[in-house]
């Protein structure tokens, strides 16, 4: 018994230390590049300090062109997000259950996968004006295809005994849907859903790199037009943690939803 303890023990402090890897990894990062480009003496256009960065990020937060640009970008990829998640489970049904559709619709699905969206973004914003309009469409249209892909392979991986089993008690649709399908896809895509959320965030930094007046993308182009890389990497720091945000939410959604798995 005290063997077992023992060990029980050692798994436990190497867990502990485990925990601290990362953020010491990250840390030792940054001291590492503080110390290059202080001995390199690199010019701060080209390259900025972590310490110059941090002032520049306490700077422009309290000049206040910070935050309202950091909820522009983040607005844009929540609706973006759901936009796309709610267009790829419909289609994804309707393909899913319907042969004739899925051959007509498909090819088409992937062919506008085969053009990049920084192409296709200056018509967007042609079409539906330089507003948040155009942006949320490029992020709904970045999460879309992943995501139907996954609903898409969740439906074809349903078990046949189940299927049998729901047609044999005569189940309608509804119940299907209810009982049956959606907690069947529900694991693949919320994988899915993993991939889109960081996804959505390029989405909405190509759509302002091509013409904005707010947002972190927008922020960017005016940092890199007044040779402010410190500015550059504050927005591009923000990005990460609004990716690292969507993605632990997706984490905590699916730790809810699939609870009945364990």
């Amino acid at each position: 018994m005290l063997g077992v303890s023992e060990t029980m023990k050692k798994s436990e402090n190497k867990l502990n230390l485990g925990k601290w890897v990362p953020p010491l990894s990250i840390l030792g990062g940054l001291c590492i590049w503080e110390i290059f480009v202080k001995i390199s003496n690199y010019p701060a256009f080209i390259l900025p300090a972590p310490s110059r960065i941090a002032q520049r990020f306490v700077s422009a937060a309290k000049a206040g062109i910070l935050w309202p640009n950091v909820w522009v970008t983040f607005y844009e990829v929540l609706l973006g997000l759901l936009i796309g998640c709610a267009a790829a489970l419909v289609i994804g049904y309707i393909l899913a259950h319907s042969p004739v559709a899925e051959k007509i619709v498909f090819p088409y699905v992937v062919v506008s996968q085969a053009v990049p969206l920084a192409a296709i973004a200056p018509l967007l914003i042609i079409w539906f004006g330089s507003g948040i309009r155009p942006k949320i469409v490029i992020c709904a249209l970045t999460v879309f295809f992943p995501l139907l892909i996954n609903i898409l392979v969740g439906y074809r991986e349903l078990e046949n005994n189940l299927s049998d089993l729901f047609t044999s008690m005569k189940a309608g649709r509804k119940a299907r849907l209810i009982y049956l399908e959606f907690p069947g896809i529900l694991p693949v895509l919320l994988g899915g859903l993993r991939i889109s959320a960081t996804l959505s965030v390029i989405g909405a930094v190509v759509g302002e790199l091509s013409g904005a007046d707010a947002g972190l993308g927008y922020l960017i182009n005016l940092a890199r037009g007044q040779y402010d890389t410190a500015l550059v990497f504050v927005a591009l720091l923000m990005l990460m943690v609004i990716a690292l945000v969507m993605y632990g939410t997706v984490i905590l959604l699916e730790k809810l939803l699939l609870k009945y798995r364990k």
